[in-house]
């Protein structure tokens, strides 16, 4: 143009900025109104319009604001708006030197200045009147938050005869919504029909997305309705905000109609909203149908690895990583694409998650043989997966790795890594990790203090952790959380500090949120040592007030109350406890069990027993068979019953632990929990041993049906077992309680006559089965008789101590 003399009018220069604006190159689009000045041309309407759009695409809300306010005074000066001062385009390195030595630039400057318009003209006061321009200056204030600007506009253009269209109220509607003016958007519609503007498709997707950010679904769905009812279609935007809308839901039919509506449109499903559909499948428990529809969208290709990570992070969260591992190894449609690092990053993720720190160490190695190499997120991904699997060395070589590749650590991962070392008790290395934070210079965060002052707390060693405590909050600055101060009052605890576990609690009450329970628990333990019951209830009174006491809360206090001898009141809590469901493991069930083992309520505790084990499926522990021994011998059963069954839970012997419940339902007369318990193992195909037959004397006798238990001694018998003294000992009892004299005679007989080696239990045994009888004079017969063989016994054992005694004395010389 230049060079065949044809000059550039102000549709050539808005045409120019526009382009360059659209590429991002701002600051070189209005060098071209510079230009334009240059030459002596006054930008139009129409330029103008351009120039207030780019700066209002690039974010520049003042400097459009101004240019346009410049432009109706008659002023346009570029200088003006500073533009050294505007964002760095990404080629102004090159593209912005070029752009300056142009020829035409050349040209522009050599030429004088074209005075196409007159001075007075220029310096005219001028009002916008198309109506392109109103719209762009109602979306700039809206875009600015100037709303009452907006308003202004509009209403100017009202008033002044300019033109509406659909645009306009579009704009008007999304900048009322976006900003939480619902029904000034609604009035906007309405106003819109009354002047015979009809809404397009645009305008109903701006109301879906006004209804989707505000919660009001239904009214988008009726929204999304009408787009066909006033002989509109849905368009792209439309099927994406609406079928995000749906699957927040969890509408899987209304889901499934619009996507066969997409289909029959002759359309692929958005692949924007692709991971949301597959997400919602995926929460529903439908995998099948999540991977049809994501395996169907994908044959039909143009997928973008974003899209297949976000699939696969719908699998990963979770915990599919089988299926996240399926998208990720899919064939892709084109030929060498490769991974997206967000793709390794995400599986990963899904690795972890499942704990296969394997499989994820692998992908690591993997993703280096195929060209991509980790970022930092993938190594502090690891780092931290493998920390917090204790797997602190692995992680400790790809913290060195990981900054030999150039890439600095983040506070977060060195924090893992040194909850990691404490947790394995490992402090001195927890502190080598601390001090290499140091010298790379990234400060340590009140977590990272937590863990050092925790662990140091937890080994005893309370000058460590109150020295880390004092660097905190000191030397760096850093306000202590209530993980912290709870690690600060556990470290006082451990050597039994009140004075300083009552200060920092104290501290912990002006908090915003108080102590939270870990902390007063902590205090409650240390009251518990110290025996100081008010202050325990004090603190456990709040805890129940405020309704944060949990089963650590109730344990302490019970065991408070019963080493404080207030058994009562322990009975209380531990009966609170229960209602309050908060026994689900074994731990706290045997406190409380324990509890009314103390007090003597051996029904209770069985009661418990009978909950944890058969309504709750929680396994008994060593320490709840230890209190099931307890109660036995509370209760009465024998000294050899309970020794037979002690012996047969630690030799793991069949059905060892099923024969001590059974004896302990039997003991306090729960029948059918016994019956229940026995039928578990008597009729079982297994050989039983001894003992087992023995519990199942006891428990038919306990329970008055004296004929199965004597049939159990047949069997026994026919088995071959050799009855022992526990077998002797039931089946005495049975004989009392049936009034079966002679059976009660016969093995007194045995007893007696030395075919049973003399044992108090089954002398005691066999004097309550004749009292059951009413036989006292047997009674006293059998009581002589013991006494008798215990007191020979015990001479005979004296005689035999001293003539070793003698044998083993040197003759006098």
């Amino acid at each position: 143009m230049a060079r065949d003399g044809v000059f550039p009018s102000n549709n050539t220069y808005g045409m120019l900025v526009d382009v360059y604006g659209k590429l991002g190159l701002v600051k070189e689009s209005l060098l071209w109104i510079k230009h334009m000045r240059i030459r002596g041309i006054y930008p139009d309407e129409v330029t103008m319009n351009t120039v207030v759009r780019v700066l209002k695409d690039a974010g520049e809300f003042d400097r459009a604001h101004r240019f346009f306010k410049n432009w109706c005074v008659g002023r346009v000066e570029i200088d003006e708006l500073d533009l050294d001062s505007l964002g760095d385009s990404e080629s102004e390195s090159i593209g912005l030197k070029y752009f300056l030595s142009t020829e035409l630039f050349k040209i522009g400057g050599r030429n004088p200045p074209l005075k196409i318009s007159s001075p007075d003209s220029e310096f005219a006061i001028r009002k916008p009147r198309m109506t392109a321009t109103y719209n762009t200056l109602i979306d700039l204030y809206g875009k600015a938050n100037r709303l009452s600007d907006a308003a202004q506009v509009f209403e100017e253009m009202l008033t002044s005869g300019v033109a509406v269209d659909t645009i306009t109220f579009n704009t008007m509607i999304f900048t009322c919504g976006s900003h939480g003016h619902l029904s000034e958007a609604e009035a906007l519609l309405n106003k819109m029909e009354e002047r015979g503007i009809f809404p397009d498709t645009k305008t109903y997707n701006i109301f879906l997305s006004i209804y989707s950010h505000v919660g009001k679904t239904d009214a988008a769905l009726e929204c999304y309705r009408k787009i066909r009812e006033v002989g509109l279609f849905p368009d792209i935007v439309t099927h994406r905000a609406i079928l995000q809308i749906l699957c927040n839901r969890k509408m899987i039919n209304e889901v499934e109609n619009v996507m066969e509506e997409i289909e029959k449109s002759g359309l692929d499903i958005d692949e924007h909203s692709l991971p949301g559909i597959v997400k919602m499948y995926i929460s529903e428990g439908l995998l099948q149908q999540a991977k049809v529809v994501f395996e169907k969208r994908q044959l039909n290709g143009g997928l973008m690895s974003k899209t297949y990570a976000a699939v696969m992070d719908a699998y990963a969260d979770k915990g599919l990583w089988a299926e996240a591992e399926a998208v990720f190894f899919m064939k892709r449609d084109l030929i060498g694409q490769k991974k997206d690092i967000s793709e390794y990053n995400v599986m990963i993720k899904a690795y972890g998650k499942a704990k296969l720190y394997d499989k994820a160490f692998s992908l690591l190695k993997g993703m280096k043989s195929h060209g991509t190499w980790p970022d930092s997120c993938t190594y502090n991904s690891l780092i931290q997966m493998f920390s917090g699997g204790d797997i602190v060395d692995q992680a400790i070589d790809l913290l060195s790795e990981m900054r030999e590749s150039g890439f600095k650590p983040s506070c977060l991962t060195f924090s893992a890594v040194i909850a990691s070392y404490v947790r394995l008790d490992r402090l001195s290395d927890a502190v080598d990790v601390y001090q290499e934070m140091e010298r790379l210079e990234i400060k340590p965060n009140e977590v990272v203090y937590g863990s050092l002052i925790n662990g140091f707390a937890e080994s005893g060693q309370v000058e460590e952790a109150l020295r880390y405590y004092h660097i905190m909050r000191e030397k760096k600055g850093v306000v202590a959380n209530q993980i912290v101060l709870t690690s600060l009052i556990k470290a006082y605890s451990k050597v039994g500090c009140l004075e300083g576990a009552e200060e920092t609690y104290e501290k912990m009450k002006n908090m915003e949120n108080g102590p939270d329970v870990i902390a007063s628990n902590s205090m409650l333990n240390l009251y518990a040592e110290l025996g100081i019951v008010s202050e325990a209830k004090l603190i456990f009174d709040q805890l129940r007030e405020n309704g944060f006491a949990d089963g650590i809360s109730f344990a302490t206090m019970i065991y408070l109350y019963k080493n404080m001898g207030m058994l009562d009141e322990a009975i209380d809590v531990a009966e609170e406890m229960r209602q309050s469901g908060l026994l689900k493991d074994s731990a706290s069930f045997n406190k409380v069990m324990a509890c009314y083992a103390t007090n003597g309520q051996l029904r209770e505790c069985a009661l418990l027993l009978h909950e944890m084990v058969v309504t709750h499926r929680i396994l008994p522990d060593i320490g709840t068979f230890n209190l099931m021994f307890t109660v036995l011998k509370k209760g009465g059963y024998s000294i050899e019953g309970v020794e037979q069954l002690e012996s047969s839970y630690h030799e793991g012997k069949p059905y060892g632990r099923q024969a001590i419940m059974t004896s302990v339902f039997s003991l306090v007369g729960l029948r059918d929990f016994a019956l229940e318990s026995l039928e578990t193992f008597i009729n079982a195909e297994v050989a039983l041993d001894p003992f087992a037959f023995n519990v199942a004397i006891f428990t038919y006798g306990e329970l008055g049906e004296i004929h199965k238990a004597l049939n159990i001694f047949m069997k026994m018998q026919d088995k071959k077992l050799k009855a022992d003294v526990v077998t002797y000992i039931h089946l005495v009892g049975c004989y009392g309680k049936a009034g079966m004299v002679e059976g009660v005679k016969r093995i007194y007989s045995q007893l007696k006559y030395g075919e049973i080696t003399p044992n108090k239990s089954l002398f005691r045994a066999i004097i309550n089965a004749y009292r059951n009888v009413n036989r006292n004079d047997l009674v006293e017969l059998v009581d002589q008789e013991m006494r008798f063989a215990f007191e020979t016994q015990t001479a005979s054992e004296s005689e035999t101590e001293i003539e070793e005694d003698s044998s083993n004395s040197s003759p006098d010389l």
